[in-house]
């Protein structure tokens, strides 16, 4: 067990309150803030950018402020914590933020930094500022308040999807955080305080030193960051950006942080030459197989066991190489935070604007590879670079790799990835849009069957239906979610069709590559811009149909299907006027969530399933219709929900996509 010096408690008491403060924080207010920006996964990205990059800051403040007189270390702490409480009680600050931003990462970085800046900040120097002055005093173990700290954080974020979000409102959750973060400013105040009081046994000396490894350092932070942010950004884009799937990558991430640094031997070398290749080849293997094996149930613990495997590597590396605590504690703390920065801003910055595809997962892996077979299984330079190359290239083979697709276009930004790419031949020659790995839409080529509605839009699906049955002349219908514009084929003459899609991306190759758009007989338009927004734009009481087909890969934007969101859609509607939602989902149980809020508004709702045929491109869909009276016409379609579970209505202030998990 750690004994800990006088004063060794407050420090312990002090770390443990700001590291759990410290990461409870970075899912409150990305959730917070995620409805604003379309409920793309990229807002977790950017988020976790922000906080990576506010660490390195906390650790750059905990490195030079403990070259200063202690007196005055002590006195501009104080004078930043009592500065911190201006931001209190935290909420998103909205009105910071300019309108119209041409760059969503740009605006998150900014409205992150002005709603929680300086309290994160601050709460990031605390672990190595306070264990700084703990070794500084003669303390042999404070490596160890790091694992504490890492425990604290970890403890945290397991409690927030599984207590914290399903119990509390997004409001009162940062209401309950500010009134934490008050009492951790007492904490670290009184430390501040004690430390001013006490002359240190060994000031900190320089950093250089034969011990001190810090390229290293950077490479293996920056590899364990790559991956849990990838693995992380891979889940939430298959699934739904929620904080459940950003709150185990960096689960395991930190516990990997915490069993290395304990000190009790938990990373062994001789180990890790057989687990790391087994944890290799399995992601390998779910790149390449992606979609065509196994589902949640195999994509959630594969990924998340190679990734602990991984970061048990780069995190017991880092262990054994760090440095004596007085000689260079603040400076190994730096580095491991720089490295971690750079994982997050290639993973938010660079490849999202490098990169057609998701290629940032293979990168991590690859460069954990270089490192294990230099570190572990000492390999020549030369040899690296070129098993560096054949790594690379079977990734990348990986990725891409679809039998008997053409890729006719490939495009990537901040809402995901897209792919449009031929298959098939003669008759059954077709155009496919992919976005990641799901089938967003597709169009025969040949001029006869070019205007078949596919997919999930077929005649029998519960949208085809309702459009089928809806035929009044002179019908308006706002459809949130673009696609391939599959929907526009149901139009008729004098019908008017607008279309709303947060995506630049999809309006270009839905106007370029696909003709569903050009060959409507309905008057079409396609208006930029988050489809729930846009709508509220319009003039109430302005159409006959509503439809929400707005995903991201397999992943749905959670604000547009709020208690509020569904109020604001029907008032658009016009009496009798639809509201037909798209739930299918391969890891999501929607129709529960989509009942419970038809319930508390009082409205009628029919769940129609069709099934798959291939021949004629159509998949397997599940649609909810809404309406203010029963409708006859479409009731003979409609299914009983296949659980008999009533979860509570989403609002704008409370969700919990954890507890809608098949």
């Amino acid at each position: 067990p750690m004994k800990l010096e006088p004063g060794g408690v407050l420090y312990a008491l002090t770390i443990t309150g700001s590291s759990a403060l410290l990461f409870l924080v970075q899912p409150m207010i990305a959730k917070a803030i995620l409805p604003r920006f379309g409920g793309s996964a990229g807002v977790w990205v950017t988020c976790m950018l922000f906080f990576q990059v506010a660490l390195l800051a906390g650790y750059l403040y905990s490195y030079w402020v403990t070259r200063l007189p202690r007196r005055l270390q002590t006195a501009l702490h104080l004078a930043l914590l009592a500065l911190s409480l201006w931001a209190l009680p935290l909420h998103p600050r909205f009105e910071t933020t300019p309108s119209g931003s041409g760059n969503p990462a740009l605006a998150i970085l900014w409205l992150s930094a002005v709603s929680v800046g300086l309290p994160y900040f601050l709460l990031s120097t605390t672990s190595p500022l306070l264990q700084s002055w703990y070794a500084a005093r003669g303390a042999r173990f404070p490596y160890r308040l790091f694992a504490l700290s890492n425990a604290a954080s970890l403890a945290a974020l397991f409690a927030y999807p599984v207590v914290i979000e399903p119990l509390l409102s997004g409001k009162h959750q940062l209401l309950w955080w500010s009134g934490a973060y008050l009492g951790v400013v007492v904490l670290a105040a009184l430390s501040a305080l004690r430390s001013a009081g006490k002359k240190p046994v060994e000031e900190p000396t320089d950093f250089i030193g034969p011990e001190n490894r810090p390229l290293l350092w950077i490479a293996l932070a920056a590899c364990a960051s790559t991956l849990w942010l990838a693995v992380a950004n891979h889940l939430s884009q298959e699934v739904a950006p929620i904080p459940f799937l950003w709150v185990l990558p960096l689960g395991l991430y930190l516990l990997s942080f915490i069993l290395c640094f304990e000190g009790s031997g938990w990373y062994r070398p001789s180990l890790f030459r057989w687990l790391l290749p087994a944890a290799w080849i399995a992601v390998c293997l779910r790149l390449a197989l992606q979609g065509s094996v196994g589902g949640l149930e195999w994509e959630i613990p594969v990924l998340s066991a190679a990734l602990f495997v991984c970061c048990m590597f780069c995190h017991g590396e880092l262990a054994e190489s760090k440095p004596d605590p007085r000689k260079g504690l603040a400076y190994f703390y730096l580095m491991v935070a720089l490295g971690g920065a750079l994982g997050a801003v290639f993973v938010g910055l660079i490849a999202p604007n490098l990169f057609s595809t998701w290629l940032e997962l293979p990168i991590g892996i690859t460069l954990c590879v270089l490192l294990a077979l230099a570190l572990l299984f000492g390999f020549a330079a030369k040899r690296l670079v070129r098993l560096a190359v054949f790594a690379v290239l079977a990734f990348v083979f990986a990725l891409r790799y679809r039998s008997g697709d053409a890729d006719v276009v490939r495009l990537r930004n901040f809402y995901g990835a897209l792919q449009v790419r031929d298959r098939g031949a003669g008759e059954r020659e077709a155009r496919a849009l992919y976005n990641g790995v799901t089938l967003h839409g597709l169009q025969f080529l040949s001029p006869s069957r070019s205007r078949l509605a596919t997919v999930y839009y077929s005649p029998e699906s519960g949208v085809g239906r309702m459009l089928d049955s809806h035929r009044t002349f002179g019908r308006r219908v706002a459809i949130i979610g673009l696609g391939a514009g599959t929907l526009a084929t149901y139009g008729r003459q004098g019908d008017q069709f607008r279309f709303y899609d947060i995506n630049p991306a999809v309006i270009q190759v839905a106007q370029r590559d696909f003709r569903f758009l050009a060959e409507s007989d309905a008057q079409t338009a396609v208006l930029l811009g988050d489809g729930r927004l846009s709508l509220e734009r319009e003039p109430p009481k302005a159409f006959d149909v509503i439809v929400l087909d707005a995903f991201s890969d397999d992943s749905i934007p959670i604000h547009l299907l709020t208690r509020e969101a569904i109020e604001s859609y029907f008032q658009h509607l016009r009496d009798s006027g639809i509201l037909a939602i798209h739930i299918t989902n391969r890891y999501l149980d929607l129709d529960p969530v989509v009942e419970a809020l038809a319930a508390a508004l009082g409205k009628q709702v029919l769940l129609i399933h069709n099934p798959p045929d291939p021949d004629r491109g159509v998949s397997e869909a599940d649609w909810a219709v809404l309406s203010d009276e029963v409708l006859p016409d479409l009731a003979p379609y409609s299914h009983p929900p296949a659980t008999s579970r009533k979860p509570r209505p989403w609002t704008d202030d409370f969700s919990n996509l954890f507890g809608a998990l098949r």
